[in-house]
C-alpha cells in the first residue's frame, strides 16, 4: 500500500527524529528526516511534502528562519511546530507567523499522530475547496486515465505542478496538452491566479508582439487605445504558449528575455514593465528539429524546456480508449444514457487515431448524434473507422532488401513523402492519413524538404 502523505520532520535531536520516523511511519506516512533548517529547505526544495513538523531551537537555521522560508515557498503547507515544555507564548509567536499548530516536549505517540491527522485534514479540505473553485471557473479538466504512461504522466505533472520551472508539454496534435498545462496552474502557488492561453499558430507574426506583450496607445498604425498583452494580463499565474514553435525568430529573442529578467518590453514604451508569470509552453513538433534548421533559438529552448513533460499518442495507451469513449458519448447525449457496446468498444480500439483523443471526441460525438434505441451502433462509426478504408499493416518482409552500400534515410523519405503525395494527386490530408502521421508533420516535412505539392 502506498503512503497516504509525505511528512518532513525536523529535528536536531537524533532519537527523538527516529521514534517519531518510526510512529509516522507505522500509521501509514512517508517520512524524510532532517537535523536542521538547512537540510530540511533542501529536502522541501527537492520534492514535495504534505506536512513539516519542526523543532524550533536547532543550529545553523532555526525552525522560526524555517518557518518563514517555507511560507514564502508554498503558504499551504502545513507546518507544526514542537516547543519546550512551557514555552507558550514561543508558540504563538511561531503561529503569528504562519504555523497551523504547535505540539510541546515530550510528546507521546498519540499526540504526534493527532496533530499531524489534524493538519492533514485541513490541507485535504482546502484543496478540494481550492479544486471544485477552479473547476467551477473552468480551469481544470477532468483527465482520464486508465493506461500506467498517462497515469506516471499524471503523477510527474503533479510532482513538477508545485515548482515555478518553465515546462515544456510535447505530444502529437489532439493528444491534451492544454488539459496537462491547465494540471500544472490548478496544482500550483498560483492557482488563485490568472491561466492565460495563447495560440502562437493561430495569431498573425506581425500581431503576436503587441499580443504577447502589450503596446501604448499611438505605438504604431492602428494603435487607438493601450493593450496590456497576455503576460500582463497573467501577472501572477501562469502563461500557456501553444505551439511555441511557430513564434517568429526574431520575436524569440523578447520571449527570452521575459523567461530571463522576468519583465517584458511593451511595444512603444520608454521601460520595461516587471512581471510574474509562470510559464507553460507546448509543441507538436521536435523543437530540436526547428534549431537545426535555424528557426528556433537553442537558448530558448532551454530555457523553456527546464522539465519536459511528453503526451503519449492515443495508439501507445489503448486502455484509455474505452473510458475515453464512453465519457464523450455521454457528454455528447447526457439525457439520453446511451450504452456503449462490445463490439463498438472494439472498433474503437482497432483504429490507429492518428488524430489522437480529438479524434476519438469527434467519432464519439458523431455516434452519439446518430444513437437509435437507446444504443450506439459500430454502423455508425466514420468510415474510416470501419471496413476496407481502415489502415492495413505493413508488413516489413514486403520490403525490397537494403543495399549493401547503404542508402540515406532523409532521402529515402523525402521520396516516400513524394510518392504519397504524387498517389492522393498533392492533397496533403489524405497523404497524411496514408503515412499515418498528423498533418502538421508531414507539412512540416515538405517545407523542410522543399517538396513542391502540386
Amino acid at each position: 500500500m502506498e503512503p497516504r502523505e509525505r511528512i518532513l520532520f525536523v529535528d536536531d535531536d537524533e532519537t527523538g527524529r527516529e521514534v517519531s520516523r518510526y510512529n509516522l511511519e507505522q500509521a501509514g506516512y512517508a517520512v524524510d528526516l532532517a537535523e536542521d533548517g538547512e537540510r530540511a529547505l533542501a529536502l522541501f526544495r527537492a520534492r514535495p511534502h504534505d506536512l513539516v513538523i519542526t523543532d524550533l531551537r536547532m543550529p545553523r537555521l532555526g525552525g522560526m528562519e524555517l518557518l518563514e522560508q517555507l511560507k514564502a515557498q508554498s503558504p499551504d503547507v502545513p507546518v507544526l511546530v514542537i516547543t519546550a515544555h512551557g514555552k507558550v507564548e514561543t508558540a504563538v509567536q511561531a503561529m503569528k507567523a504562519g504555523a497551523y499548530d504547535f505540539i510541546e516536549k515530550p510528546f507521546g505517540r498519540d499526540v504526534l499522530l493527532l496533530a499531524a491527522e489534524r493538519a492533514l485534514e485541513r490541507r485535504r479540505l482546502q484543496r478540494e475547496n481550492r479544486a471544485l473553485r477552479l473547476r467551477a471557473r473552468g480551469i481544470e479538466r477532468e483527465i482520464l486515465a486508465r493506461s500506467e504512461p498517462m497515469r506516471e504522466l499524471l503523477r510527474t505533472t503533479d510532482r513538477v505542478a508545485g515548482s515555478d520551472a518553465s515546462v515544456l508539454i510535447t505530444g502529437e496534435s489532439g493528444t491534451g496538452k492544454e488539459l496537462i498545462a491547465r494540471r500544472l496552474h490548478a496544482r500550483s502557488g498560483r492557482a488563485e491566479g490568472p491561466f492565460v492561453a495563447v495560440s502562437c499558430a493561430a495569431m498573425p507574426a506581425d500581431l503576436l508582439e503587441s499580443e504577447l506583450f502589450g503596446h501604448e496607445k499611438g505605438a504604431f498604425t492602428g494603435a487607438a487605445r493601450a493593450r496590456a498583452g497576455r503576460f500582463r494580463k497573467a501577472d501572477g499565474g501562469s502563461i500557456f504558449l501553444d505551439e511555441v514553435g511557430e513564434i517568429p525568430i526574431a520575436l524569440q529573442a523578447k520571449l527570452l528575455r521575459a523567461l530571463q529578467e522576468r519583465v517584458v518590453d511593451v511595444v512603444g514604451a520608454d521601460q520595461p514593465v516587471r512581471v510574474d508569470v509562470r510559464v507553460i509552453s507546448a509543441t507538436n513538433r521536435p523543437l530540436t528539429d526547428a534549431i537545426a534548421a535555424g528557426t528556433f533559438r537553442e537558448d530558448l529552448y532551454y530555457r523553456l524546456n527546464v522539465v519536459e513533460l511528453q503526451l503519449p499518442p492515443l495508439r501507445e495507451r489503448s486502455e484509455d480508449i474505452e473510458p475515453l469513449a464512453r465519457h464523450f458519448i455521454a457528454r455528447a447525449a447526457p439525457a439520453a444514457d446511451l450504452t456503449v457496446p462490445d463490439e463498438v468498444v472494439a472498433a474503437l480500439r482497432a483504429h490507429h487515431w492518428p488524430g489522437n483523443v480529438r479524434e476519438l471526441e469527434n467519432a464519439c460525438e458523431r455516434l452519439a448524434i446518430l444513437a437509435v434505441g437507446g444504443q450506439v451502433s459500430a454502423g455508425d462509426l466514420p468510415p474510416a473507422l470501419v471496413g476496407a478504408d481502415a489502415p492495413a499493416a505493413v508488413s516489413l518482409e514486403d520490403w525490397p532488401p537494403l543495399p549493401e552500400e547503404g542508402l540515406s534515410l532523409v532521402d529515402l523519405e523525402r521520396r516516400v513523402i513524394e510518392r504519397a503525395l504524387r498517389l492522393k494527386g498533392g492533397n496533403v490530408t489524405q497523404a497524411a492519413a496514408y503515412l499515418r502521421v498528423p498533418r502538421h508533420v508531414l507539412a512540416y516535412r515538405i517545407e523542410k524538404y522543399g517538396i513542391p505539392r502540386e
